[in-house]
């Protein structure tokens, strides 16, 4: 059987859309004659350096996505990327409250941890993905041409008014198809970045259709791959190969790894003119009785009989290498990927999630910051009609510290805070007014001007919690002093 033929990476070649992206008798993908030329010269050198490596194909991809190999790799970075998510900030000195209670509650209604989520998964699957910013104008092909601006410009208080904002919505990359860039002019912005997306026949300005590419590809690659990026699939696809091959090897060696050997005389059956017969009747007459509580029958002139066994000691070993090699390349611990812990004395992956939540918040900045300042500007214009940018969001840090380690970090903080006030540093009252603006403090919330009355609560027979400086004065002062004082 002739094995089927080898097909010829083409890393160049640009990709060929589905069917409705591009409208009847659309476009190319290039609106210039440069990246034929590019394309042409870099072709030339395929077999030497490319060793077979092209874009996959969105296709492909998405069969890719079925595989719980890949599922796993891709929903463990989105999950860890969007779990614990934002906190709102203000900057300045007014207080921005209410502002921030309103955008908390935009940014439920617009389902925006969700739909964040769902790109970084797309981007994993794919490559890339696409937040389409719904104003209210999808089906006015006319408006869809014309920028939004970057939702802190003149441009986008004109375009997006108060309650102008409808919906999120995450667009694979499937849907979608680049036209419209500069590759003329390394020196200029727009290099190797469409300002325009067909999406299924509609052209539509990049301003409305934010691109989230996690891993950029040479810009030599990037027409092939559609202007999108290297799939985190594609990415592990030789790791999971190879895990997907190890694994059913050592099923099949573990379902036959004992085999039986009857050294019989086939000479005399196998001549030209001999009864082959003979030869398949004494096989089916030793396989229909060997077994333990059966009887084996042989020739004691001609037949011996062997057992050949292969070894099982060290097949968990390799399989588990081969798994473990998924991870490497993701950059997962075994852990968060399969639920391995170490083993051994004092054994901890502690040091492992901790370098990889370090991973997941440089990918929260580089993947998400961009646009997701850009979708809480729009958020403002279409809430309060302006942006204020005082009002900014930082990232909740993935690693938790338990009870003990918090109590420990408390009591610590405290000690440090006494010192303060003893030295004069700070006031109780500012050491108060801390702890009720501090949202990880059990004191969260606290009216800071509601001072309790520790003479009040002395003639009632309790015994003050506090530290007030008027009770400590008191202390230090007569009894004569005292009862003036009441």
């Amino acid at each position: 059987m002739e094995k089927p033929a080898k097909r010829q990476a083409r890393p160049f070649t640009i990709p060929n859309p589905a069917p409705g992206v591009l409208p009847a008798g659309g476009a190319t993908l290039a609106m210039d004659s440069q990246i034929l030329a590019a394309g042409s010269w870099a072709g030339g050198y395929n077999q030497s350096f490319t060793e077979g490596l092209e874009f996959l194909g969105y296709p492909y991809l998405a069969e890719l996505a079925q595989r719980p190999e890949y599922r796993r790799i891709v929903e463990v970075i989105a999950t860890e990327m969007t779990r614990k998510w934002i906190r709102l900030t203000s900057k300045g000195e007014a207080d921005e409250t209410d502002k921030i209670t309103k955008i908390k509650d935009e940014m439920s209604r617009l389902d925006v941890q969700k739909v964040f989520k769902t790109l970084a998964e797309q981007d994993g699957f794919f490559g890339r993905s696409h937040l389409y910013i719904d104003t209210g104008k999808t089906d006015d092909p006319d408006e869809l041409l014309t920028p939004i601006g970057n939702g802190r410009d003149d441009l986008s208080r004109k375009k997006v008014g108060k309650g102008s904002l409808k919906a999120l919505r995450a667009v694979e990359a499937v849907w979608t198809y680049p036209t419209n860039y500069n590759s003329n002019d390394p020196l200029r912005g727009d290099w190797y970045t469409p300002d325009m997306w067909f999406v299924m026949g509609k052209r539509i300005h990049a301003s409305r259709l934010l691109t989230f590419i996690g891993r950029e590809v040479p810009d030599l690659l990037k027409p092939a791959y559609s202007f999108g990026g290297l799939a985190l699939t594609q990415m592990a696809k030789p790791y999971v190969d190879n895990w997907l091959q190890t694994r059913q090897s050592v099923n099949d060696i573990i379902s036959a790894f004992s085999v039986f050997v009857l050294k019989t005389n086939m000479a005399a059956n196998l001549e030209v003119g001999g009864d082959e017969t003979a030869i398949v009747a004494r096989a089916e007459i030793f396989n229909n009785l060997r077994n333990n509580r059966g009887l084996m029958m042989l020739d004691k002139t001609e037949e011996e009989f062997a057992n050949v066994s292969a070894p099982l000691g060290t097949l968990d070993m390799l399989q588990a290498q081969s798994q473990e090699h998924m991870a490497s390349v993701s950059g997962i611990p075994l852990v968060k990927l399969l639920g391995v812990t170490p083993s051994g004395l004092n054994a901890s992956s502690d040091g492992e999630i901790r370098a990889f939540y370090d991973w997941i918040t440089a990918s929260q900045i580089a993947f998400f910051k961009s646009g997701l300042t850009k979708v809480l500007d729009f958020i403002q214009l279409s809430l309060f009609g302006e942006v204020d940018q005082d009002i900014e969001f930082e990232f909740e840090p993935l690693w938790e510290l338990n009870e003990k380690e918090r109590a420990e970090v408390r009591k610590l903080e405290s000690e440090a805070a006494q010192i303060d006030i003893d030295s004069g540093v700070v006031s109780p009252e500012e050491r108060r007014r801390q702890l009720a603006n501090d949202a990880g403090s059990p004191y969260d919330g606290l009216d800071p001007d509601d001072l309790p009355d520790l003479l009040e609560e002395e003639s009632e027979g309790l015994e003050p919690k506090g530290g007030h400086s008027l009770f400590k004065a008191e202390e230090t002062t007569g009894a004569t002093e005292k009862k003036e004082t009441a």
